[in-house]
Parts: C-alpha cells; sequence; structure tokens
C-alpha cells in the first residue's frame, strides 16, 4: 500500500488531463464564436471584400457553433450548414469562392452562380484568441 503512494497514478493523471484539456478547449472555442459573431454587423449594406460579411437575417451570427471532439481531443469551431440543397454561403464568405442562388417566384424560379470575394470572419476571430490560449492552459491539471 504505501509503495502504491510513491508512483504516478496513470489512470488518475490522464482523466485530470483530460477533464483539464476538455474545458480549455470548450472555453477556447467558446471566445472564438463570441468574436466571430461580433465581427459581423448586422445591416443592410453588403461588406466590403477583405471586411467581415454583413448579415442581412441574422442566420449567420446566430447559427455559430463549437463542439468538443473527444476522439481527436480537439475543438471545432464554424458556422452550420442550414437545410440548403444548393451553395455553400459560410465557405464562400470565409475563402472566396462561387455559390448558387434561387431568384424569381416558385413557378418561375431559377439558380444562377454567382462569385463571392473572401470576407473572412473566422479566421481573424481565431487569431484574435489565439494569444490568451497558454494563459488558458496555466494550472488547467489540478
Amino acid at each position: 500500500m504505501v509503495t502504491k503512494q510513491m508512483f504516478f497514478d496513470r489512470d488518475k493523471v490522464r482523466r485530470k488531463t483530460d477533464a483539464g484539456t476538455r474545458r480549455v478547449l470548450s472555453k477556447f472555442g467558446a471566445f472564438v464564436r463570441t468574436a466571430a459573431r461580433h465581427s459581423i454587423r448586422t445591416r443592410k449594406r453588403t461588406s466590403a471584400p477583405g471586411e467581415p460579411p454583413s448579415s442581412h437575417t441574422g442566420l449567420l451570427k446566430r447559427f455559430i457553433f463549437f463542439g468538443y471532439d473527444r476522439g481527436r481531443r480537439s475543438v471545432v469551431i464554424g458556422p452550420m450548414r442550414l437545410n440548403q440543397k444548393v451553395g455553400d454561403a459560410p465557405a464562400a464568405l470565409e475563402y472566396g469562392g462561387t455559390s448558387t442562388v434561387v431568384e424569381g417566384l416558385r413557378r418561375q424560379r431559377r439558380k444562377r452562380r454567382i462569385r463571392i470575394a473572401a470576407r473572412p470572419y473566422m479566421g481573424p476571430a481565431f487569431e484574435q484568441e489565439k494569444p490568451k490560449l497558454p494563459a488558458m492552459w496555466r494550472d488547467s491539471v489540478k
């Protein structure tokens, strides 16, 4: 019994490390999500290329989430894809590219491909919060 106290309990150390990792990365994900949401302005006009996109309906701001992945011990942060059959607007806004727009009334609908210049919002939010990460890791395993 006395000799066991002289060594590390591997399972206990692993559990504490996993809990600390989950806590720090979840907090970091929440900070990046908040920074990304705050960078997107709700307004009618279109944003200029290179600045964060404007949110005309509020959907883009509301559907930015984060989640901790236990298997990879990482956090995934970004916009959730909506139930749209065409286009991938959040990725096209972040990196630039093409998307499909549906125009017209019910019987006269047409699909049209448009080019979107990059309006990054997730990358700058990540870079803004990254310097805070070392302080979050300090004393995270107790």
